[in-house]
């Protein structure tokens, strides 16, 4: 069994996002409420989120923008810090930092979670800069780092950025599996928040080998889910909990009940 399909056994997981508030040193880091307002602020969404149903919490820091290619050592002990005191008992949980794989996997091995998103293969022109993952260290250091557990989703069309060649969507995500050894393929819109084309998910899922998942990960909502959960076999979704539909706001209770209703309908 994949380490994805140990952790989620049954059924098409609902992963929630927990969205960190800009972390210290960030350009939008609210000093007044420090960094213990930001941990409090994670823990009201996180029990939101866990009281409307949803299988798994991924933590992302999504609002330190603008994003990194190389966090730094504050940054990781602050995201450390923050799932520490916030990661759910009663489901599993994940990490994610935009945009540096090393520093997720860091964070998330010392954590305790059980999986980790990341763009962990390909060249990007991007919002960031030029950018080029390494695969093939992200999974030797897994091993150092005694984590061969832990699940890597890699998604193979971020948000923010485009890829260099001529290779489709599908095309990547059916070489991914096979040369950068995917636990989960991941397919994304153009921003957070921004559903992909039905058709690429479509054509990523028929390419990719049936015992690999491939997941929405931007753009879920209660209102369409069942359109992506045709093909899809899970997915990550934030942007569509929050208050008023906006990526950096709370968690809005009722919003995420709802779409978990319409997901588990869907399944």
């Amino acid at each position: 069994m994949s380490r994805f399909r140990t952790i989620f056994p049954n059924g098409k997981p609902l992963i929630a996002m927990a969205h960190v508030p800009a972390l210290p040193g960030t350009p939008l880091y609210d000093a007044k409420a420090g960094l213990a307002g930001a941990v409090e602020a994670v823990r009201r969404d996180v029990d939101a989120l866990i009281e409307a149903g949803f299988d798994a919490v991924l933590f992302c820091n999504e609002n330190d923008r603008p994003y990194q290619l190389q966090a730094g050592l504050e940054s990781a002990a602050a995201m450390t810090r923050v799932v520490t005191e916030c990661r759910p008992a009663a489901v599993p949980f994940g990490v994610d930092f935009l945009w540096d794989p090393h520093c997720a996997l860091a964070v998330a091995a010392a954590t305790g979670a059980s999986f980790m998103r990341e763009v962990a293969t390909g060249a990007w022109e991007s919002d960031m800069g030029m950018w080029s993952p390494d695969a093939a260290r992200l999974l030797r250091e897994r091993r150092h780092l005694d984590a061969d557990g832990l699940a890597i989703c890699m998604n193979i069309t971020p948000e923010f950025a485009s890829g260099f060649g001529r290779r489709t969507p599908a095309q990547v995500a059916a070489s991914t599996v096979v040369s950068s050894l995917a636990d989960v393929i991941l397919v994304s819109g153009a921003m957070a928040g921004a559903e992909p084309d039905l058709s690429v998910i479509a054509s990523v899922r028929e390419a990719v080998d049936p015992a690999v998942p491939v997941l929405l990960n931007t753009g879920a909502k209660a209102e369409t889910i069942g359109e992506y959960f045709r093909y899809a076999d899970g997915c990550i979704v934030g942007s569509s909990l929050k208050v008023d539909g906006y990526t950096w706001n709370p968690v809005d209770p009722k919003r995420a009940r709802r779409f978990v209703e319409a997901a588990r309908a869907a399944s």
